[in-house]
């Protein structure tokens, strides 16, 4: 096995196709086919399932790629790390669930690294997927939170993974709702007081279930809900509707405006905000920034 038969299957699993994989590998297809092949053969699984139509990867094949993935971003660290003199284009992927200081500090990362080329991603996505991403090496990092509701269910997805959650942030659950609205003015606001008006959640796909759920509550405890996929959607409905949702108090006004304003909940329960990453993994210079960049958002505000 070496990396380069660990990118070519990575590569042919991005195109979908071989022919397609090896014109962007310049290689000839009947060599990138045999290196697969080979590789293939020595792990002893079939990656791929061959048709006219390209290329579909198997369930053993996931395995074989998230390890492949896992390793070639391993070999880039070290090159960062040892290669010094060798300019090489930043890349960077998170997958977060929809919090503003997650963005900040993408963009501090940004700033930090700003040069002539550059490859990072941000994926404000669902919980499911923040696992999977990084599971299968889409993303270095994810962004998620743990509490009393879900942490049993989410701890046994995180280790059946090959993943670990690193705790950050502590956070008592707060209400966000607009400046305008009729509890605004209440300095803690009690679950009773919100029955009235709609509660706004991020949906969550396939796995829709209060255990992936953004929000600390589950819509069971609601009459009105409105389910939404992004955070723009969610805060004008939160200010056009009088609306609510609850998540972690932590708010940016320059991202989210300053008629969003965030109320203490009162529930004794906490919200441990972190991150997952691959276990025993070395993280690469730019999300080891992302991550102290992630600890300076949360403890200023």
């Amino acid at each position: 096995m070496t990396l380069q038969q660990l990118k070519y299957i990575v590569t042919v699993a991005d195109c979908g196709n071989i022919t397609e994989a090896a014109e962007k590998l310049f290689i000839s297809q009947p060599s990138l086919s045999a290196a697969i092949h080979n590789l293939e053969n020595e792990m002893g699984v079939t990656a791929f399932v061959r048709s006219n139509k390209g290329v579909t990867v198997t369930r053993e094949g996931e395995e074989l790629l998230s390890f492949a993935r896992m390793l070639l971003e391993q070999a880039d660290n070290m090159k960062d790390y040892f290669g010094g003199g060798e300019k090489r284009t930043p890349k960077f992927s998170v997958s977060c669930q929809h919090y503003s200081f997650a963005v900040n500090a993408f963009v501090d990362l940004i700033k930090k690294y700003d040069a002539d080329q550059y490859s990072f991603i941000i994926r404000e996505t669902q919980t499911g997927e923040i696992i999977e991403d990084v599971s299968d090496g889409k993303s270095e990092i994810g962004v998620i939170y743990l509490s009393e509701h879900n942490e049993e269910v989410i701890s046994k997805l995180i280790k059946n993974n090959n993943l670990v959650f690193e705790e950050m942030y502590v956070a008592g659950p707060h209400v966000f709702i607009s400046n305008n609205h009729p509890l605004a003015e209440k300095e803690i606001i009690a679950t009773d007081d919100l029955q009235a008006y709609p509660y706004l959640v991020y949906e969550q796909g396939n796995k829709n279930s209060f255990y992936f759920s953004e929000e600390f509550m589950s819509m069971l405890d609601f009459p009105k809900n409105i389910q939404v996929r992004d955070r723009a959607t969610l805060f004008n409905l939160v200010i056009g509707l009088n609306g609510f949702t609850v998540s972690s108090g932590v708010l940016d006004a320059e991202l989210n405006g300053s008629s969003i304003i965030a109320k203490p909940l009162a529930v004794d329960k906490t919200m441990r905000i972190g991150i997952v990453k691959k276990k025993n993994m070395v993280l690469s210079k730019y999300a080891c920034f992302y991550v102290e960049a992630l600890k300076n958002h949360l403890s200023i505000d």
